[in-house]
């Protein structure tokens, strides 16, 4: 029998309820699943020679250009100029200095705080978006190294644009609240993006494969019901394939087979079960689609690399250093 079937058929699923509610579009179950939070870190006005850096935090840094002008340094390509309403976003957090000129910035200059000269100033509202990595893998991975969203462009797609300048103006304000407006305007910005990348076809795998009308409906079952009982051949016949159609479609579009994909989104629920609520080993393996205890075990370690034990610890000590 092929793996990708055995994977699948012998765990069958005793209960269909994960914990969680199934319900939404594909999307947002993603993202609920990613954990996905956006924080603001700098305001600030740039005069004379600056130069700012914030990768290398393995977080998913951001930089709006709120007014003035800049330029954008990435390895190996031609320098990029950024103007008031420009959003650069590094999902891979790839190496990156935003400074006031085209010339390679001194390092000297480097994150050495907002300057006074007279002249031009540049804005700069610097952040990061963090993720569960263990989830967020296959999933962010389809995603360009850099991202550079135009608000003249964006304009041409109202929402985004007003949102941007509600952004802007949260930051160039002092009401009360506008640090946290500014973090969850940020969350929001994020889902954006993503939405504009995927319209444009800028994304890969399992995003991508979102709008697939044969594997999109699959890929957002698996997503709602990772506990119910999944085989090869139910999903194809979900996708309208033939068996092995479906496998060599799903592998091309998601990157992984089937099984491979079907095991990491139900450890995913299994952490969140198992960080979140106090339901027992066993009753997570069944509503992770386990038969057994062991089998989920077994699994559970192969795919996250510490057993369920540890990881439920391991959350419980995080929220009383909290």
């Amino acid at each position: 029998m092929p793996s990708d079937t055995r994977d699948i058929v012998e765990t069958p699923a005793k209960s269909t309820d994960t914990g969680h509610p199934g319900g939404g579009d594909p999307l947002s179950l993603v993202l609920r699943r990613l954990r996905l939070r956006a924080r603001v870190f700098l305001r600030a006005d740039y005069c004379g020679n600056w130069a700012v850096d914030t990768s290398g935090d393995r977080n998913a840094p951001f930089h709006l250009v709120t007014h003035g002008t800049g330029w954008l340094h990435e390895p190996g390509r031609p320098p990029q100029p950024l103007t008031a309403g420009d959003l650069v976003v590094f999902p891979h957090d790839a190496r990156h200095t935003l400074s006031d000129s085209d010339a390679p910035p001194d390092p000297a200059l480097l994150n050495q705080g907002p300057t006074q000269s007279d002249g031009p100033s540049t804005g700069l509202l610097c952040g990061y978006f963090t993720f569960d990595r263990r989830a967020g893998g296959p999933l962010l991975d389809g995603l360009p190294a850099t991202i550079v969203l135009d608000l003249t462009e964006a304009s041409r797609r109202h929402d985004t644009a007003s949102l941007i300048q509600l952004w802007m103006t949260e930051a160039a304000g002092d009401a009360p609240g506008r640090d946290a407006a500014i973090d969850q305007l940020a969350y929001v910005v994020f889902i954006h993006i993503l939405r504009e990348q995927i319209r444009r076809g800028e994304v890969r795998g399992p995003l991508e494969a979102l709008t697939d009308p044969a594997i999109g409906p699959v890929l957002n079952d698996i997503h709602a019901r990772p506990g119910d009982t999944w085989s090869v051949d139910g999903l194809a016949a979900r996708a309208g394939l033939s068996r092995s159609a479906f496998a060599e479609r799903f592998r091309s579009r998601v990157g992984m087979t089937p099984a491979r994909y079907l095991t990491h989104w139900r450890m995913q629920a299994a952490i969140d079960l198992l960080e979140n609520t106090r339901l027992s080993v066993a009753e997570i393996a069944d509503r992770s689609g386990y038969a057994s205890e062991v089998a989920f075990r077994k699994a559970f370690r192969k795919q996250v690399g510490e057993p369920p034990g540890r990881v439920r610890r391991a959350a419980a000590g995080r929220m009383s250093d909290g």
